[in-house]
């Protein structure tokens, strides 16, 4: 579905995400006969340090804007090819979690069922939990790209609370949602808790890329290692902003120093090209704490980097 164009989008005075359509949400099938939906989703009350990630679905909404629909490398019209649009957002209870989780499945698994693949813009990494059992639900077990800095397994044995933004790898692991063997996880840096933070992770068969594999082979070589594995499974990937180093993306709340460039990040997306990607989020963006937008910037290029993936291989569907 082609953007709107910037002077018709400047007149009208709304934010939708990368000045596509809006989908009509009275409709009684919003997302029938759609390529993709990009959707946000405003909750953020799993965090353990610094909250604010529910604002973050507006501020890429606004800087989105920014971006043209052509892209430099797959030489592809990712919106030409798409038929996408603006979800608006998940309507999240917000003093309920077990209820949020309900809701953010629900509205995600309607997507996928209308055939369409979802495009969650976070909010925390909470979200990707019930964003994967509806993924999953549709496509089986899944070939998983983590992108982060923390494993997200951990327990409530430090929080009381066993679904904190730390928690959803652990729980998509233990629920089946991860083919074992294809869960990839990219940018893990954090301190420890102790020796066994790994070890729920490499006993599901997962393949640790570290910041040293990423610096040695940058993100195409990792990019093609993972792709290599994945073959034609069905991808998702869950990408959380404070895999980047702080230095290009100071806008989360549990920063971690050391970590991916921006290259780095749009190679290592760019790399997966020709993969069967059927969901995405974009999670831990805290526009209180960015500076000049340079989190929310890149944020929306990480999810049109993503749009652009399935504009590729339904292109060649397509041909």
């Amino acid at each position: 579905m082609p953007q709107t164009s910037a002077f018709a989008y400047i007149r009208q005075g709304i934010t939708p995400f990368f000045r596509l359509p809006q989908i009509d949400v009275h409709a009684a099938s919003p997302y029938a006969n759609l390529d993709a939906v990009v959707i946000g989703v405003p909750y953020d009350m799993a965090t353990t340090y610094q909250p604010g990630a529910r604002f973050a679905p507006y501020e890429v909404r606004r800087v989105s804007a920014l971006l043209q629909s052509f892209h430099p490398v797959h030489k592809v019209d990712v919106f030409g090819v798409l038929d996408v649009r603006d979800g608006g957002n998940v309507a999240v209870p917000p003093f309920s979690a077990a209820l949020s989780r309900e809701v953010i499945e629900n509205e995600i698994a309607s997507i996928a069922g209308a055939g369409a693949v979802p495009f969650a813009v976070g909010g925390d990494h909470s979200i990707a939990l019930p964003a994967l059992r509806a993924v999953a639900k549709k496509h089986g077990p899944l070939a998983v790209v983590h992108v982060d800095a923390h494993f997200d397994t951990s327990d409530a044995e430090v929080w009381g609370d066993a679904y904190h933004h730390g928690t959803p790898l652990r729980h998509a692991i233990k629920e089946g949602l991860i083919e074992p063997g294809q869960l990839h996880q990219v940018g893990i840096r954090a301190i420890w808790g102790d020796r066994h933070e790994a070890d729920l992770a490499l006993e599901h068969g997962a393949v640790l890329y570290g910041v040293e594999d990423v610096a040695k082979d940058g993100g195409g070589g990792v990019a093609a290692r993972i792709a290599a594995s994945v073959g034609q499974r069905p991808l998702y990937v869950t990408f959380d902003i404070d895999a980047i180093d702080p230095a290009f993306a100071p806008g989360t709340g549990t920063p971690v120093p050391g970590g991916l460039s921006s290259r780095e990040a749009i190679a290592l997306l760019r790399g997966l090209s020709g993969r069967s990607l059927v969901g995405m989020d974009l999670v831990e963006v805290c526009p209180a704490l960015d500076h000049a937008d340079i989190t929310s910037h890149l944020a929306a290029h990480l999810i049109y980097e993503g749009l652009a993936l399935l504009a590729v291989r339904l292109a060649s569907l397509r041909r």
